[in-house]
């Protein structure tokens, strides 16, 4: 079923979506979060692939923390993120918060990102 929130979420990502293309030179960095976890994906919109997949489902993540659904859980997918970018050699993405407000979990994801070295 689906709620009111999450369908002016949706929304929101339509209208975010579109101005917002990941190209081959600077993919689009998309996050998504429900209540257990994140995921986050580096997408080529012009070729329709993902280049590169983090979530909290991964060993390497579920091996640092706790809990999933936490604000260091975010942390850790942002670094894992950011790791297996530089490992295929995309420096710079466009960020897309998929219609999720910029705080919290998802800004904790972009700033750790940030910090692991991808330019956005």
């Amino acid at each position: 079923m689906v709620n009111k929130a999450s369908k002016n979420r949706v929304q929101k990502h339509y209208r975010m979506r579109k101005n917002i293309v990941g190209t081959t030179e600077r993919p689009r960095l998309s996050v998504f979060r429900s209540n257990k976890h994140m995921y986050a994906q580096i997408i080529d919109d012009t070729n329709a692939t993902t280049l590169v997949s983090a979530s909290t489902l991964d060993k390497e993540v579920k091996d640092k923390v706790e809990f999933t659904d936490t604000v260091e859980a975010a942390k850790a997918v942002g670094e894992l993120v950011a790791k297996r970018a530089k490992e295929k050699g995309i420096e710079a993405v466009i960020f897309d918060r998929g219609g999720f407000l910029y705080h919290g979990k998802v800004a904790a994801l972009a700033d750790a990102a940030r910090e692991a070295g991808l330019q956005f």
